[in-house]
């Protein structure tokens, strides 16, 4: 039997993994990497949650390829708390993320099209973009007391045949925020090369300080630019699948990227009926949950910098997201720090999983911090020889 190309991936088990599967089966392994808000101990209110799901107007089949409108004004108006405007008529509802980029790569690629994407960042695109035929292109994250764009890298990196940029407000796991003025860079990069701009704010409401980043819907709309994000964040409901793109730029342009995106949306028609009527309720009732996560996420970096201070490990600079960069020893006792963890019975993601050099790791802020505190002890006493 032939099958695809665009499926013949390597699904065999690294060594890595299977010994991560191994410590999993055995008590006692301090998981630094958690990052199911729904499993890390946060307060739900099960009842509420769920409540909406029993609206009897779902029981009414009403297909709308963007969604429902009621949903999409609830989309508007979460916008609208962030200062940001767009119009209800802009935002067309997907079931994730993932989605999102697929009727993103299919409205805008034909097969073998490029989309310039970040490294460091979370290796999501690489499946989607091989499932639509499109070809990714790195460009460079730098790190400098602070994350920046190469901005010249990613001009070198653009073809005849790139189409998008891709950015992750704040990244993913580098947690830095783009600065205004890379804003106003990819902006006018974008309008000057005829490229839509595509990013990714699925964590915007979760900064380290109390001055979060303004979505890309608050910049002036030089460039054809879809944002993206979702419920699996915004609420911290990763079960409720629920997202959405909203587009901004000139008129004429998001006119007819409108037109297209919804035969796309038509042909699938993904969103279920009673997501879409409990979304408003969702996003009205999003602030109890993300602020028990970010009190979690602080507490826990004002944890971790204590303890790093005066030891062979630093944590880099970021302002937000879920995760966290350490700078380590590459190796300890002649393996991989990552691996020398594991045998100790920490659990951190190798750096190289994002992309990120020898000698990082990544942990998750949203570990509950009897075992954050746990098992950073045993973690600096493994760097520190």
């Amino acid at each position: 039997m032939k099958f695809s190309q665009r499926t013949a991936w390597d699904t065999g088990e690294n060594v890595f993994a299977a010994r991560v599967r191994e410590a999993r089966a055995n008590a006692g392994l301090l998981d630094l990497t958690a990052a199911n808000p729904t499993a890390c101990g946060f307060t739900y209110d099960g009842p509420a949650l769920l409540q909406p799901l029993s609206e009897p107007a779902a029981a009414l089949y009403q297909p709308e390829p963007f969604g429902m409108r009621a949903a999409r004004e609830a989309v508007a108006r979460y916008y609208a708390d962030a200062g940001a405007s767009i119009s209800t008529a802009n935002i067309c509802l997907t079931t994730s993320t993932s989605e999102a980029y697929s009727y993103l790569f299919r409205l805008l690629c034909d097969p073998g099209d490029e989309v310039l994407v970040a490294t460091p960042s979370y290796p999501l695109f690489d499946f989607i973009a091989g499932l639509d035929g499109v070809r990714l292109v790195e460009y460079p994250l730098l790190y400098h007391d602070g994350w920046l764009i190469d901005s010249h890298a990613m001009r070198l990196a653009m073809t005849e045949r790139t189409r998008a940029v891709i950015v992750v407000h704040p990244n993913n796991p580098t947690g830095h925020f783009c600065r205004s003025a890379e804003r106003t860079m990819l902006e006018a990069l974008c309008v000057e090369r005829g490229l839509a701009l595509i990013v990714d704010e699925v964590f915007l409401d979760y900064g380290f300080n109390d001055e979060a980043g303004p979505s890309f819907l608050a910049n002036k709309g030089s460039a054809l630019t879809f944002v993206l994000s979702g419920v699996s964040k915004v609420c911290g409901l990763p079960q409720m699948k629920c997202s959405w793109i909203a587009a901004r730029g000139p008129a004429a342009d998001v006119d007819a990227a409108l037109a297209r995106l919804e035969i796309v949306a038509d042909t699938f028609l993904s969103m279920n009926a009673p997501v879409q009527h409990a979304l408003p309720r969702w996003l009205r009732d999003r602030k109890d949950l993300q602020q028990q996560i970010t009190a979690r996420m602080r507490s826990n970096l004002v944890h971790i910098d204590q303890a790093l201070a005066g030891t062979a490990c630093t944590r880099l600079v970021a302002e937000a997201g879920w995760t966290c960069v350490l700078r380590v020893p590459r190796n300890v006792h002649g393996m991989p720090f990552a691996e020398a963890a594991l045998e100790a019975g920490v659990l951190v993601q190798p750096g190289n999983f994002y992309g990120l050099p020898e000698g990082r790791v990544v942990l998750s802020l949203l570990t509950p911090s009897e075992v954050w505190s746990a098992g950073l002890q045993r973690l600096l006493k493994i760097a520190n020889g």
